[in-house]
């Protein structure tokens, strides 16, 4: 992959980036608050990349109020959002709030195509008007199938539509089928960024990134490795010491020449 100089390179620093789910489990708002908090804590002293903020378990409400709580705080964080169900209200609260990029599940092939014109047209008006980042996804996970077209012709689609994909499985938790992700990169070529979206454990790591370009990671942080769970730091550093091995295999050709000088 040579993602160059692209939105998604600027925004994530480092090669192949973990971004971790904030899932807002608890049952208050003032509980959901508190476990973000610490779980947030626990990612970015683990070393994971940037934060998902999704209302998941809670309600936008919480999503608002993980963003207003992290206003001021964590200058080096990348964070992100997906509002389930709702995206118009995610690039709203990316006007409101420092909100580094946008997941949306999906950006091509689940409507009709006497609807696909109208939502492609008010998303790019969505997309102008933030600088967030927009992850997408084509064939994601619980979402349906209604365009009447292949999957090459969604994604080509959607490649127009955001500055990167996200590739799940069929469920939360499943392993992300790497022969999805040949298929994909087969057709968006080396430039386009491709993510995991479900399934990244500390054993799986070098066979879900070596076609991708970074991952989102939710259910194998948590205490049970199921999303019900909650995030601990052992889980986290585990996974990071592996993505930091694989990290150390894609910098290896890139600074031996300098090496040698």
């Amino acid at each position: 992959m040579t993602l160059g100089d692209s939105r998604f390179s600027r925004t994530f620093n480092n090669p192949k980036p973990i971004l971790g789910m904030l899932h807002l489990s608890g049952d208050t708002p003032a509980e959901r608050l508190e476990i973000a908090r610490r779980e947030l804590d626990i990612l970015r002293n683990g070393g994971v990349d940037a934060v998902v903020v999704e209302n998941y378990f809670g309600d936008k409400t919480d999503v608002r109020n993980v963003l207003e709580w992290l206003e001021g705080k964590h200058a080096d964080l990348v964070v992100g959002v997906n509002v389930l169900h709702d995206h118009h209200l995610a690039f709203e609260l990316a006007r409101q709030f420092r909100v580094d990029f946008i997941q949306m599940d999906s950006v091509a092939g689940h409507l009709a195509p006497e609807a696909d014109a109208e939502f492609a047209a008010e998303l790019a008006g969505l997309r102008a008007g933030v600088d967030s980042v927009l992850l997408g996804g084509v064939r994601f996970k619980y979402q349906p199938v209604n365009s009447g077209r292949s999957e090459r012709e969604d994604l080509l689609l959607g490649m127009e539509r955001c500055d990167a994909f996200v590739i799940t499985g069929e469920a939360t938790g499943q392993e992300t089928d790497v022969e999805k992700v040949k298929r994909f990169r087969s057709v968006v070529g080396g430039d386009f960024p491709l993510v995991i979206g479900a399934g990244l454990t500390a054993s799986n790591v070098d066979d879900q990134l070596r076609d991708a370009d970074g991952a989102i990671v939710g259910s194998y942080l948590k205490d049970t490795h199921v999303d019900t769970g909650l995030i601990v730091a052992e889980h986290v550093e585990k996974l990071m010491r592996e993505v930091r091995r694989v990290r150390d295999g894609v910098l290896a050709p890139v600074l031996s020449p300098a090496l040698g000088e």
